[in-house]
């Protein structure tokens, strides 16, 4: 058996391909391919820049004084980092082996690819499998998915596969469904055990909207993302929509689910005004403190679906329809940029010129006060 080379990716390559995601052009997938990489290290080489960015403008000239440290505190900090490492041999097991795989570092690395993968619990032989991209007949499927779902969000993984299944007459096993639904970021909207991205050590703010009238413009905003599918792959869509009027008013594409574009859609929203409450569900776009922080720096009001509540935030839930319905279905899509300037030209119908039956026959930017 011929053993495959190993391949070393340096920072150099590393940056270039997380300056490629950052702008925005190109699908995970289209980027994977083009590369030869995977896209869970497209998606944390992205994250990796966007994070550290700020890191490249702070005065190099001021340096930290340089602390001693005594013997009995280097054995205690020698003695943590054995703890340390024990818990992670524990619960490294708990993640998928994309994961772990997307955690080692081949190069510049203090510990060898060997020793890293005997820290995580992987294998050599899966750190070094070929990767490669989601295939067109897994994106077809993604796409019906998506399609289902948006008719019922209550289906779970194990009902979504038997309705493939039953009335698309597929062959197709439960794990692939999960997979397929935790990559497009959806799940069950019903009450029990669900695979949203959530992050347990972000704050949830509780609901404020039950019972809550809606009679004024601004009383209340929310954000959500929906999945968006693509000849060549897929995008994450974020927009942030007045509840009152249902004006858009921002919006913006993402290739990974990274908060970014997310924080992007709220700033703009922000500068065309501000909300007395704020409603996301608890996905951990919208749990960090980098998102919750610049509402409540602002004195606006957080309020956060509760789990398994379907109509919590069933404004947006509805926009995510029409867009779909209305424009992505229709139109197929082949490419970032092309989706981009038809959800310009989509939104600016939706807000300006699209009656709405619920508003009386008012477009949103009519009820919102006009064209802004």
């Amino acid at each position: 058996m011929t053993m495959r080379k190993k391949r070393i990716l340096g920072a150099k390559f590393k940056a270039k391909v997380a300056l490629a995601a950052v702008r925005g052009d190109k699908t995970l997938s289209q980027l994977a391919s083009e590369f030869a990489v995977h896209g869970n290290q497209v998606s944390a080489w992205k994250k990796t820049l966007t994070d550290g960015v700020e890191a490249l403008f702070e005065d190099g000239r001021k340096k930290p004084a340089r602390e001693e440290v005594s013997t009995a505190e280097l054995f205690e900090q020698i003695g943590r980092l054995k703890m340390e490492l024990e818990w992670l041999k524990k619960k490294a097991g708990a993640i998928s082996t994309d994961a772990k795989r997307q955690l080692v570092d081949p190069s510049g690395a203090p510990l060898s690819v060997r020793r890293q993968c005997e820290l995580l619990g992987l294998p050599r032989s899966s750190y070094y499998l070929p990767v490669g991209v989601e295939t067109a007949e897994n994106l077809r499927l993604m796409r019906r998915i998506d399609e289902i779902y948006l008719r019922y969000p209550f289906f779970g993984s194990r009902q979504m596969r038997d309705y493939l299944c039953l009335n698309l007459s597929l062959q197709i096993n439960r794990k692939r469904v999960q997979r397929l639904m935790r990559i497009m970021g959806i799940a069950s909207v019903s009450p029990g055990p669900r695979t949203t991205r959530r992050n347990v050590s972000h704050r949830i703010f509780p609901y404020l909207l039950r019972d809550l009238k809606i009679s004024r413009k601004d009383q209340v905003w929310s954000t959500d993302i929906t999945y968006i599918p693509l000849r060549t792959g897929f995008m994450y869509l974020a927009a942030v929509i007045d509840w009152w009027s249902r004006y858009v008013l921002s919006w913006r594409l993402s290739n990974s689910l990274d908060g970014g574009f997310c924080i992007e859609a709220l700033e703009a929203a922000l500068v065309l005004g501000q909300p007395e409450i704020f409603n996301t569900d608890q996905g951990s776009q919208f749990t960090s403190p980098s998102f919750t922080d610049r509402l409540l720096s602002r004195e606006i009001a957080v309020s956060m679906d509760g789990r398994g509540r379907a109509l919590d935030n069933v404004f947006i839930e509805r926009l995510w329809r029409s867009v779909k319905y209305e424009d992505v279905y229709l139109r197929d899509y082949d490419s970032p940029r092309e989706l981009e300037r038809g959800l310009a030209s989509y939104f600016s119908f939706y807000d300006y010129e699209r009656p709405h039956s619920s508003l009386g026959g008012m477009t949103p930017a009519a009820k919102y006060g006009g064209k802004i």
